[in-house]
């Protein structure tokens, strides 16, 4: 990869990491003049969907994780000894849940807003 393209995606990435900064400040502080009209709520409601987007966004990178280190393992071990396939379907599936409960989480968050 060339050096101008690096930075040129380097450049990408810091205008987007920027507006998602501005766009949590935005959520904060109550959403414009919508949100200085009414008050306390909003800032309330701003800060629950901003607690629900990280706790999907952190459960759903955790769970990406764990299923590629627990899937590579399992078809590793599967490659040797066949009959591991129930238990090694079982330990992904229970990584993947960790999104599931990050979900949930967000969900009762979006709910309480």
């Amino acid at each position: 990869m060339s050096v101008r393209l690096r930075r040129g995606l380097h450049a990408v990435n810091a205008v987007i990491v920027l507006a998602a900064l501005m766009l949590v400040v935005w959520a904060l502080t109550g959403g414009g003049a919508q949100g200085a009209a009414a008050g306390a709520p909003a800032a309330a409601s701003g800060t629950a969907l901003l607690g629900a987007a990280i706790a999907v966004a952190g459960s759903a990178i955790g769970a990406g994780i764990a299923v590629a280190y627990t899937g590579a393992a399992a078809l590793a071990a599967m490659s040797e000894r066949p009959e591991l396939f129930g238990r090694a379907i079982v330990i992904v599936g229970l990584a993947e849940g960790i999104a599931i409960y990050g979900l949930v989480i967000g969900i009762i968050l979006i709910g309480r807003a």
